[in-house]
């Protein structure tokens, strides 16, 4: 199949998408959790056996009997503490500002390790463009969520991008090296060898894919309020991650060598030889 016949039409696909996250970020920001901010966090369980979870604020003992109140008065029926905890802020100022030190670091890294792998600078920069693309979706779509829904951003969620990150590049790399093994003592142009590399490893890539999106829906309908949200970041980064290895990455390769390619041509024509 011509897979990168389509190309511009994947890349326009992930800008919009990236741009609408932006535009999100930038006009209804995040709900930030009590992990950054700090805060009270109280459960209490129902009669029929559901957890209501309630955070905000640093709350004293006469706020939370108010809720304690509240609640009973809502479901008609006594409900029982299983938990208060005055949480302090986790991720300071300072804690982000390391953990994005560490991703520019590990980012370069990741960059520089697969352009030594594949003897081609333009393949480090294609798979660091996909991962930045991956990472770019959960945190707009977490904005997103947060505006609409209620999601936060908290300890969980910086989890769930890093974890997103190694998966997008492992997945980035298996359909690199498929396309370094076409190359190999043939003459043919780069989308040719795109194609049938995409082509051989898609299947595995989408069966892979699929046992860890039914787990993660299995934890999203089942696994409660705590891990809900985790849960659904690693979801749409795995969607993310397995689009963007073959139909980003792939895409931004094939598209920067032909860009370079009419470039020199031009060039070679200017020149008069």
């Amino acid at each position: 199949m011509n897979w990168m016949k389509y190309r511009w039409l994947y890349l326009l696909l992930s800008g919009s998408l990236i741009i609408f996250g932006i535009f999100s970020m930038l006009n209804w920001g995040f709900k930030v959790g009590i992990d950054f901010t700090g805060g009270s966090l109280l459960e209490y369980r129902v009669p029929n056996g559901d957890i209501k979870t309630f955070k905000g604020g640093f709350m004293d003992q006469s706020q939370k009997e108010k809720i304690k109140s509240d609640l009973e008065n809502e479901v008609g029926e006594n409900v029982t503490e299983i938990r208060f905890e005055n949480v302090g802020p986790m991720i300071g100022p300072e804690t982000i500002k390391k953990t994005m030190y560490a991703l520019l670091i590990s980012t370069a890294a990741i960059l520089l390790w697969i352009a030594y792998q594949f003897k081609n600078l333009k393949f480090g920069i294609s798979a660091t463009l996909a991962t930045i693309h991956d990472s770019l979706i959960v945190i707009g779509s977490f904005s997103i969520l947060g505006h609409f829904f209620g999601a936060e951003i908290d300890f969980l969620f910086v989890t769930a991008v890093l974890t997103i990150l190694s998966f997008s590049v492992h997945d980035t790399i298996v359909v690199f090296d498929r396309i370094r093994e076409k190359r190999k003592g043939r003459v043919g142009d780069l989308s040719e060898f795109a194609d049938m590399a995409i082509s051989e490893t898609m299947v595995r890539s989408i069966n892979n894919s699929f046992t860890i999106i039914f787990m993660l829906l299995a934890l999203i309908l089942l696994g409660g309020d705590t891990i809900r949200w985790f849960a659904t970041a690693l979801l749409i980064g795995t969607i993310s991650g397995t689009y963007s290895s073959p139909f980003v990455a792939v895409s931004i390769l094939v598209t920067w060598n032909e860009l370079e390619k009419r470039f020199k041509k031009k060039q070679k024509g200017s020149s008069g030889f």
